[in-house]
């Protein structure tokens, strides 16, 4: 059966990628999304140094203004285990709480136990309702969740608890809603491009929470880390406006998209980008050997980077000595180098799938291999870094979280390879069982090191290294770039030609028959 559907007069040859395409002002939009959604997930690492109170000081008194614990330092420390001189800057340190390194690694946890519920849900709701309002929801109560959290560390435990949960569980639903926004945005040799610039945004945030809350730590308004949680938390709400106003569930919705982009964009999909999802092949799905290679090679990607960006700060503290004016920047530069090598690996997986014939199981493999491997070596290289050297351990860290950005033009856009249609339920499977890491690494990490050495941090990026090394080889004999049989049960096809007459685009839709039965 087939329909026709009148476009504009155009060309019909491939056009001009335009920076400015409604697809790549989405994925722009979508970059501030995830800066701000990670920036709300990670301060916390370090605003948890500043709402813990020392274990040591020069002296206490109460400060009347506030009825706070306060503790000052202004004094020369010789740090013999570095053997390095720090010369003390005059602090003042207005910890509020007694919290033991079992409950901040629960605290630092509790965020991935809500997050792990709506994963699948998230992907299944934004392929029959839309991406749009999924997410846009989403970040609004994330938003709103962040600005809370003062208030509720301040009245119970158990409060914080409940809305660092809230928060989780409302930022659960973010990738997958936005990858089954690429499976109708992106055309194929485009996605590792569109989806890295995209996916950048977490590690930009990563960068901005941890330098920022360094500083407002010390410098800002309702005892320094207060600030941390109110200026992210603002900064979410207004992202969460602009969202909505920009944002479409798909390019035929889309209110300033111009008829050829969307004829260009359905012609490379090669289906009508707002048909709903009627169903899901879940057996298939679970049968499926390229499938299972994501989700392990994502459950190996997210132990190692789910310990770092909750436990990096820590680790600069205990074994690298860096206080927290430093932390928060030095923290930071690992994903400075991530976010670049993140959009240059997904520029040069298309340059590569287009100009050579490596194909894209072959690309994904390659690039997946360089990620992992090269991360698992500096990490261990970051072991046997001695403390008096801790700028070389610094350089191995920041070469490692960047190497972990080659995998960007590797499993995380996978899902799109292998069933545009339901990437968003796919991504919400494989960063399901993804989470668990983040439930699980957090109190690992902080079960490991009772004793802040770096011998006990050794075997954390020990275990991380192995993660690492398994999830490659996974990957390399499982995981496929090719479309699945699955992902066409219910397939509309599309033919875009221009019309002799008219001089307009045509869209055919070749919708497949049901076969008769016999």
């Amino acid at each position: 059966m087939q329909t026709f559907i009148e476009r504009e007069s155009g060309k019909e040859e491939d056009e001009k990628v335009s920076p400015f395409a409604k697809r790549w002002i989405l994925a722009y939009v979508s970059f501030f999304g995830f800066m701000f959604l990670y920036a709300t997930r990670v301060n916390i690492s370090v605003a948890i140094i500043c709402m813990v109170r020392s274990a040591t000081s020069n002296f206490t008194s109460d400060d009347n203004s506030t009825g706070l614990n306060v503790t000052s330092s202004s004094e020369t420390i010789v740090d013999e285990a570095c053997g390095i001189l720090e010369q003390a800057v005059s602090t003042t340190q207005r910890g509020e709480f007694d919290w033991d390194k079992p409950t901040r690694s629960r605290i630092l946890a509790m965020y991935f136990y809500g997050y792990i519920f709506t994963q699948i849900p998230g992907g299944w709701l934004a392929g029959r309702y839309g991406a749009r309002r999924v997410w846009g929801l989403g970040m609004f109560v994330n938003g709103l969740g962040t600005i809370l959290t003062p208030v509720s560390a301040r009245l119970n435990l158990y409060v914080l608890y409940a809305v660092r949960f809230i928060i989780g569980f409302a930022a659960g639903v973010s990738f997958p809603a936005t990858h089954s926004l690429w499976g109708r945005w992106a055309p194929p040799l485009e996605r590792s491009k569109l989806m890295s610039v995209c996916y950048a945004g977490p590690h930009v945030g990563t960068i901005v929470a941890f330098a920022l809350s360094g500083y407002l730590c010390a410098n800002g308004f309702d005892n320094g880390w207060g600030s941390i949680f109110y200026v992210f938390g603002a900064g979410n709400l207004v992202w969460f406006g602009l969202w909505m106003l920009l944002s479409a569930d798909n390019p035929r919705k889309h209110k300033f998209i111009s008829e050829k982009e969307i004829a260009y964009i359905e012609k490379k999909i090669g289906y009508k980008t707002n048909v709903k999802t009627r169903s899901t092949p879940w057996l298939a799905m679970a049968k499926s050997g390229p499938l299972w290679a994501i989700i392990l090679a994502h459950m190996c990607n997210n132990w190692t980077n789910y310990t770092l960006i909750t436990v990096l700060p820590t680790f600069m503290k205990e074994v690298l000595k860096f206080d927290i004016r430093q932390n928060g920047v030095i923290s930071s530069l690992p994903y400075v180098c991530h976010s670049v090598a993140a959009v240059l690996a997904g520029q040069l997986a298309d340059f590569v799938r287009a100009k050579t014939t490596l194909g894209t199981t072959k690309v994904r493999k390659i690039w997946q291999n360089a990620a992992f491997l090269s991360v698992a070596v500096f990490l261990v290289a970051t072991g046997f870094v001695k403390c008096e050297n801790r700028m070389v351990a610094v350089v191995f860290l920041c070469a490692a979280v960047g190497c972990m950005g080659i995998s960007k033009g590797a499993y995380l856009v996978n899902h799109v390879d292998i069933a545009p249609k339901y990437s968003g339920v796919l991504f919400g499977i494989t960063n399901t069982v993804a989470t668990v890491p983040g439930m699980i690494a957090p109190l690992v990490a902080g079960a490991l090191t009772p004793n802040k050495t770096a011998e006990e941090w050794r075997l954390v990026l020990y275990i991380c290294a192995g993660f690492l090394v398994a999830g490659a080889l996974i990957f390399t004999v499982f995981a496929s770039g090719d479309l699945q049989s699955w992902n066409d049960h219910d397939a509309i096809e599309l033919e875009v030609i221009k019309d002799k007459n008219t001089h307009k685009y045509v869209v055919i839709e070749n919708i497949k028959e049901p076969e008769e039965e016999h």
